[in-house]
């Protein structure tokens, strides 16, 4: 028996012991709770990993069921499940094509772009799969090298003509700056669809949708919309969809019924924002400020991007939107990320630094109604007048797609310049927006 002065001697430890890697094993096999057909599945798939018969094919397997149920919850935690699924894979084959893939679409889904690059050129050399270049061609355009991305793309189709490489290359066209060879590919992707795989035919669906509303063929657009919420109830990217178009249609409170159950699915900055403004379009701002305070509280680590944007909009905390941008460019340096900074710059008074990142922005011809907005604005304020002249037409053509705060900027700064707006106020005092541009509209010159 010990005296009061004595104490047990403490077990040493080793460095060695004290940072050993947690066994993947254990974490993906944690019990699974849901009550979902996904989540059936993973439960499945965990029993037949714990068996053993045949671990890699369900370890693997296991891992694109979290990919699914991150991408059917929008929750990123599911992702980090997948890559303890690669990683387990990995220790038991190493260097497998399954798990490179995994783990790639792992990494690139939490955008951690540089590793996942790595990965993806180590598979496609390996391998050389259709979905190898895809995985590559996804990380490229996330980081901004586009040319290289249409190279990865148009491999993946040679290979395999299908949807999901479409679907790809719809989205480089319109990048690219070709609204309507994007609408052609988009809808062969739509139509090659399964409703066996809801969750990406649901995203085709809205994409598609998107592109139809930017060419002014809202009604094609809308039933789009209803395809992609059939296959998948409630899917977040329709309803934010559906309520943005709403809203500006002037169906306001139509609008905030869509963009609540959105919000609700997929609590990121860029649902609450469009939740505020239809609130406050339908006059409650109680409500408006409790969405925002969302984007204040979380947006910063849920989307930094959107979040600075938000704030640079707002001209709210612009020292903070500016550090978001600028950490988010770290990483993430495609053309939507340098416009983000740009804004932030603007905001902040530093118009030298905004207009070298607009011009960035704007490299690809893109055509898109903030990216637009935001050039007209900084132009503005450059004073170079002719230049923001320019861009106010742009954007004026592309104004519905707008948030009401930022249509508002929008008209204010046509103002300021004796420019006239082509939205127009009906007999009851609401705004309606413009058609945008024409079905044939090709590529920005």
């Amino acid at each position: 028996m010990l005296c009061g002065c004595e104490q047990p001697k403490r077990q040493s430890i080793s460095a060695a012991e004290k940072f050993k890697p947690i066994d993947p094993l254990a974490v993906v096999l944690a019990p699974h709770a849901g009550t979902t057909r996904i989540d059936a599945e993973i439960r499945e798939r965990q029993s037949q990993v714990r068996a053993g018969s045949n671990i890699e094919i369900d370890l693997e397997r296991l891992g694109w069921l979290f990919v699914a149920k991150a991408r059917e919850t929008f929750d990123p935690g599911f992702y980090k499940l997948a890559e303890q699924c690669a990683l387990g894979l990995n220790s038991r084959n190493a260097g497998s094509p399954e798990a490179l893939l995994l783990r790639g679409h792992a990494l690139q889904s939490q955008h951690r772009f540089h590793e996942a690059e790595s990965l993806a050129r180590e598979l496609v050399k390996k391998r050389g799969l259709a979905f190898d270049h895809g995985l590559l061609g996804d990380i490229l355009v996330d980081v901004g090298r586009v040319d290289e991305a249409v190279d990865a793309y148009q491999t993946m189709l040679d290979l395999k003509p299908d949807p999901q490489g479409y679907a790809r290359a719809a989205h480089v066209r319109w990048l690219k700056g070709d609204l309507t060879g994007a609408l052609e590919l988009m809808r062969m992707a739509a139509r090659g669809a399964s409703p066996r795989d809801a969750e990406s035919a649901a995203w085709m669906h809205t994409q598609l949708a998107r592109y139809l509303w930017q060419s002014q063929q809202n009604v094609e657009a809308s039933r789009a919309l209803e395809i992609a919420l059939e296959v998948q109830t409630n899917y977040a990217p329709a309803l934010l969809l559906r309520g943005r178009m709403l809203l500006s249609a002037g169906h306001t409170d139509r609008a905030v019924q869509s963009l609540r159950v959105a919000a609700a699915a997929n609590p990121l900055p860029e649902y609450h924002w469009a939740l505020a403004e239809a609130l406050r379009s339908a006059g409650q701002e109680m409500e408006a400020r409790s969405a925002e305070s969302q984007i204040t509280r979380s947006g910063a680590w849920a989307d930094p991007r959107t979040c600075s944007l938000y704030l640079a909009t707002r001209r709210e905390n612009t020292d903070i939107a500016l550090q978001l941008a600028q950490a988010e460019l770290e990483d993430r340096t495609d053309i939507f990320t340098h416009d983000a900074l740009a804004w932030a710059f603007a905001a902040a008074g530093k118009m030298d630094e905004a207009q070298a990142e607009m011009s960035r922005a704007l490299s690809h011809r893109t055509q898109d109604a903030r990216l637009y907005f935001h050039a007209a604005i900084i132009a503005r304020k450059a004073g170079k007048l002719a230049e923001a002249h320019d861009w106010l037409k742009k954007a004026n053509a592309f104004e519905s797609m707008l948030l009401p705060s930022e249509a508002a900027q929008l008209r204010a700064a046509a103002s300021s310049m004796d420019q006239p707006t082509l939205s127009r106020v009906s007999a009851d005092g609401s705004t309606k927006f413009p058609a945008v541009v024409k079905e044939s509209t090709a590529t920005e010159n």
